[in-house]
């Protein structure tokens, strides 16, 4: 089967730190990626989990601004976690 060329494009850390990890493994990055690829098409998903950060949820950026909001207008409460 022929092939073809796809760039991707990653921050220069993370292809540092890949193209170690794959070296490890006796891999080349393309052959990393192939397996990749290869995955998604016979699972017909992204064959890890993919979630999103929660704290960036919205109920908890309105959780946020609440607590913000508290604190500006002066009724924090003290902290035993944080010393004076």
């Amino acid at each position: 089967m022929a092939t073809t060329l796809v760039n991707v494009r990653l921050d220069e850390q993370t292809k540092k730190d890949m193209s170690a990890v794959c070296n490890e493994l006796g891999l080349s990055m393309s052959a990393a990626f192939n397996i990749f690829a290869k995955a998604v098409v016979r699972e017909r998903r992204i064959p890890f989990e993919v979630t999103a950060d929660p704290f960036y949820s919205p109920a908890n950026m309105r959780h946020l601004a609440r607590s913000v909001a508290q604190l500006d207008a002066g009724l924090g409460q003290p902290h035993d976690l944080i010393g004076e």
